[in-house]
């Protein structure tokens, strides 16, 4: 399969681990990955504060960048932006009456897929050879499992891995606090937020945390760190990208 990477605005700036790591997934399994070095924001940030001709014109963008027939699908290491890809993009283009971009958006986002969905559900992969030999709690984060379904496909993963200690976390739907712009608008809220799920991560004794999602992983880390509660958080395309001989 021909896949472009959509690394994201944190995987680029602050996260690269991720993106590298799910190149490095897809590349073991024989898929060949290109990184179309014209992309840029999906818009995300901007279509949830009310920029929405800001966010169209970084939909205009994405569907420029990654609609060719070249690619049979774009991955994701975030389900958040995966899903604004999926789920606002139609909107977006719907609301500017241009018919040309309603059209290339309903023919570029069914091949979006954030990184377990393409693996588990259009792949039918969930043994991609990784060995990772520590203790570890899986957080589904809100858009991966609100907005994108991806259900168990992480987990599917995650048990596939061989070496690894799998612990349920409690109350694991709750949301971490983050939120993108939600942290900053609501700090007293979402440091709320992100106390009980710190307390439900500690409470499984793990060693690491995991998700989708560097930008709930960098919220949940930050309040480990400050709480310097020795509990580190990986992405998952990092365990997956995790072999016996590293």
């Amino acid at each position: 399969m021909r896949i472009a990477l959509f690394a994201t605005c944190l995987g680029d700036t602050l996260f690269p681990g991720a993106a590298i790591a799910t190149v490095r997934v897809l590349e073991r399994l024989g898929h060949s990955v290109a990184f179309p070095q014209e992309q840029t924001c999906c818009g995300q940030m901007h279509s949830n504060s009310g920029y929405e001709a800001q966010a169209r014109g970084l939909a205009r963008r994405f569907v420029a960048t990654f609609g060719s027939d070249e690619f049979d699908a774009v991955v994701a290491p975030s389900g958040s932006c995966a899903a604004m890809v999926r789920d606002q993009y139609p909107r977006l283009a719907a609301s500017s009456g241009d018919d040309q971009l309603t059209n290339a958006v309903a023919g570029l986002t069914p091949r979006v897929f954030e990184l377990s969905q393409l693996l588990v559900n259009e792949l039918g992969i969930e043994d991609v050879g990784a060995y990772y030999p520590h203790r570890v709690t899986y957080h589904p984060t809100c858009h991966s499992l609100r907005l994108l379904h991806v259900g168990d496909a992480p987990l599917r993963l995650l048990r596939a891995v061989r070496g690894i200690d799998l612990i349920e976390l409690g109350e694991a739907e709750s949301c971490c606090g983050f939120g993108g712009t939600f942290a900053v608008k609501n700090a007293d809220t979402s440091a709320a937020m992100l106390t009980d799920k710190l307390r439900a991560i500690l409470d499984t004794g793990a060693e690491v945390c995991t998700a989708l999602d560097s930008s709930c992983l960098m919220q949940i880390g930050g309040g480990l760190s400050r709480q310097r509660a020795g509990v580190r958080t990986v992405h998952l395309a990092e365990i997956l990208a995790s072999q016996e001989d590293q």
